[in-house]
């Protein structure tokens, strides 16, 4: 789907990765941030990016950064450069799309990068659909959270990214990228049976829980925040004794009795809740799933199609959801 990653007209992607400030001047670690972070973001070692950076400073004839204390930042002249390489680049996804749409197969390689529950509910569906409907494009899938998905995603490593964001917690906007909303995945209270008959209301239901253990995401992760901001809201500040990135594991500790958890919607299409579920607070009993794409990539044929079959495996999902023995 990159240079060198087929359209419709074939062709392997291409593992080859420009220096960051080849690319845009300033990706994923910006100004002051640093010439490390911009490295580490890439998975350059920070030697790499000062050669490359010495590099593009003699080819302009003027130097890019300029010391602010112990950092760096880039110069005035940098900072316009940046400017006229993003819309350069954003030319360039435009043009390659363009390309693409004018050939009759779509083929080439798609990589696509999903946070868990997307993966685990969407993809199969996805997969059959774009496997039926195009025989010859190649899809691959990786599990990665957004938190890094987007900064590869820059980097040129994948060519759409499924993300989420949680009420309250709202998610950065990286510079070249655009955002097409998915679905509204309903956020719900799973209870253990042994607690199913208190409270029942969007706030008295989690606070009748304030003293049985939770089971949440790890700390630092984005739905981590916002589930202990819903205990907060109802007045405790929850017992978190099991940390997880694995939400399989979460209605599982809930129907063994071990713990309290909230759920997404999404995951009942893959695990049908076993547990009576709560309603939430409104205002913080949604999250939003959407796909990334750099700008400019968004009319390109093989993320069209994607995007088509995400659509079609969230009504498939939702049928199956209404099928379950959720309570």
């Amino acid at each position: 789907m990159g240079r060198g990653r087929g359209g419709r007209h074939g062709g392997e992607p291409g593992h080859g990765r420009r220096a960051p400030d080849e690319q845009t001047g300033r990706d994923p670690g910006h100004g002051a941030q640093g010439v490390p972070r911009a490295g580490h973001g890439l998975s350059y070692a920070p030697s790499s990016v000062s050669q490359q950076l010495s590099l593009l400073e003699a080819e302009v004839g003027l130097p890019l950064l300029e010391p602010v204390g112990r950092r760096v930042r880039l110069t005035e002249q940098a900072e316009i450069l940046v400017a006229h390489t993003e819309a350069v680049l954003e030319r360039l996804e435009r043009a390659e799309a363009d390309v693409a749409a004018s050939l009759t197969d779509l083929t080439g390689t798609l990589r696509v990068a999903s946070f868990q529950t997307a993966a685990l509910t969407l993809a199969p569906d996805v997969l059959a659909l774009l496997r039926h409907r195009h025989q010859h494009l190649r899809v691959h899938v990786t599990h990665m959270e957004p938190e890094r998905a987007l900064p590869a995603l820059r980097a040129r490593d994948f060519d759409l990214v499924l993300a989420e964001e949680y009420p309250g917690n709202p998610g950065p906007r990286p510079a070249g990228l655009e955002q097409q909303d998915l679905l509204e995945d309903p956020l719900r209270l799973a209870v253990p049976e042994a607690a199913g008959s208190r409270g029942r209301g969007p706030t008295a239901a989690p606070r009748a829980l304030a003293g049985h253990p939770w089971v949440m995401e790890p700390e630092g992760t984005a739905a981590r925040h916002w589930a202990v901001a819903v205990c907060r809201d109802a007045g405790f500040e929850p017992d978190v004794r099991f940390g997880t990135t694995d939400l399989l594991l979460h209605p599982r500790l809930v129907e063994q009795e071990h713990a309290a958890a909230f759920l997404p919607d999404l995951l009942r299409s893959a695990q049908p809740a076993a547990v009576p579920l709560r309603p939430l607070p409104r205002g913080r009993n949604t999250r939003r799933v959407f796909t990334v794409v750099r700008r400019g990539r968004g009319s390109h044929p093989a993320v069209v199609a994607c995007r088509d079959a995400l659509l079609r495996a969230v009504d498939r999902g939702a049928g199956r959801a209404r099928d379950g023995t959720a309570r």
